[in-house]
């Protein structure tokens, strides 16, 4: 059974206590006290939830009680003032000096209730904010890392003993594992926090680009330099530089990238003299690097230098005890960003959660609650809002290919749809389909040159 509310009365004439004890004793636990002094007393004696009391007492009034209460309690009760008609300027005082609301004696039972119901609404709503507080400090101090399993408790430890070094870090894990948030959490728990932290996502970058992104140029070192340009490990000095997707390196540029994990210095293009730099690198892969290497599309060497200090950040489905720190932190972060009310989870729906296999791991979830959020027409997310029927059956809600197909335009149906599927995420599609990012990127440029729309 829930406990019932505590409150104390506070009024210097006994008839008025008795009566609110009377009336309320039903529903609250009811304690008092004659004057501000008195209160004090019993609530350092006996904590309660809401404090109602008088506004003029011959013993200490109501604004002085309200300023010990909040200057000496270390969970103050929210207190509620009642006031005679001539004391309303002071009853309003009190609401100014942190009371929430008034009553303007006499009053009736209806009213009395009404207002405490609203008090306690309130009381809720700072508690909320208070444990939302809580919860953003915690997520800070653990560095963006969210989760209460063994595998998340084992990975923020790792991290706390590497942070300082300057060892190479090599984060391996599916896609969507949040290999990027691991990062940066490297990067803010050890001494180069106050330094640059500079992403470079290796997919993305055309090879002949690669270069100069990396090391930078100098004007006039080729067509179209007209100024001079910094490149990512001088960006980092001082800092790390996150080297995303490793894999999708192209291996003349992997050689460079050795030299420069080796000496700690480069050559910006077009430059003769090399530049020192003070760089902690963190590379990631989802591919298994190993085989890359047998398959002669990544530098054993260059592995070596990377795998210095190897983490593995499990799938979801290998730790679903976070989902529900991961659920609560998406929904705060997208109800707060769409302008909507602290949406509830219901049971019914968080199992719906868990017993999914999320194949996206947790940038999918984060993207099921997002949309569930922002579709929601109610404060409650039930299994209705998070459609996961439509997330586990679009693979096999899709068309076969047709038998007519040449073996060309099977690979770029094949390609398109799977864009589709993983609303345009280019990465996940090219892990899906097995073939490299940069495979990918080519097709999707050879599409774009036949008139094709490419999905996200």
């Amino acid at each position: 059974m829930a406990r019932k509310p505590r409150i104390l009365v506070v009024d210097d004439e006994h008839t008025m206590r008795d009566f609110l004890t009377a009336s309320m004793a039903a529903r609250y636990q009811i304690r008092t006290a004659r004057d501000g002094r008195d209160a004090m007393e019993e609530l350092r004696k006996h904590p309660v939830d809401l404090v109602l009391s008088d506004v003029r007492m011959p013993g200490g009034d109501g604004l002085a009680l309200l300023a010990a209460i909040q200057s000496e309690l270390s969970e103050p009760p929210i207190v509620v003032m009642m006031t005679a008609f001539g004391t309303i300027k002071e009853a309003v005082e009190a609401t100014k000096c942190g009371a929430v609301d008034y009553l303007t004696k006499p009053f009736g039972l209806d009213q009395l209730e009404h207002t405490l119901q609203r008090a306690f609404e309130l009381r809720e709503l700072r508690d909320e904010n208070r444990s939302l507080r809580t919860s953003l400090k915690a997520q800070r101090d653990q560095h963006g890392l969210l989760g209460v399993s063994r595998a998340m408790n084992a990975l923020r430890e790792k991290i706390e003993m590497i942070a300082d070094s300057r060892g190479t870090v090599l984060l391996t894990g599916e896609s969507g594992t949040g290999k990027e948030v691991a990062a940066r959490a490297i990067h803010n728990a050890g001494s180069r926090r106050d330094g640059p932290f500079i992403r470079l996502n290796c997919a993305a970058i055309p090879e002949t680009l690669l270069e100069g992104e990396l090391f930078g140029h100098e004007r006039g070192a080729f067509t179209g330099a007209v100024q001079a340009r910094p490149g990512k490990f001088a960006l980092a000095d001082g800092g790390s530089l996150l080297l995303d997707e490793i894999s999708e390196m192209p291996l003349n540029m992997q050689v460079k990238l050795l030299r420069v994990i080796q000496e700690r210095e480069f050559t910006r293009l077009g430059a003769r003299e090399t530049t020192r730099c003070d760089v902690r690198i963190i590379a990631t892969s989802n591919r298994n690097l190993p085989e890359e290497i047998r398959n002669g599309r990544f530098r054993e060497d260059l592995y070596f230098r990377l795998n210095v200090i190897p983490l593995r950040l499990e799938p979801l489905r290998e730790h679903k005890e976070d989902i529900p720190v991961l659920v609560g932190h998406f929904v705060r972060m997208f109800s707060a960003e769409n302008g909507k009310p602290l949406l509830q989870v219901t049971d019914a729906a968080m199992r719906s959660l868990l017993a999914h296999d999320w194949p996206g791991n947790v940038r999918q979830l984060q993207n099921v609650i997002e949309r569930a959020v922002i579709l929601s027409t109610s404060r409650e997310l039930g299994p209705a809002q998070l459609d996961l029927h439509e997330e586990m059956n679009h693979t096999a809600a899709t068309p076969a290919l047709r038998e007519d197909l040449t073996i060309r335009e099977m690979e770029q149906e094949l390609i398109l749809r799977k864009l589709r599927q993983t609303a345009g995420n280019r990465t996940q599609a090219a892990t899906e389909l097995g073939i490299s990012v940069r495979t990918l990127r080519n097709k999707l440029h050879l599409y774009q040159q036949r008139g094709l729309t490419i999905p996200g």
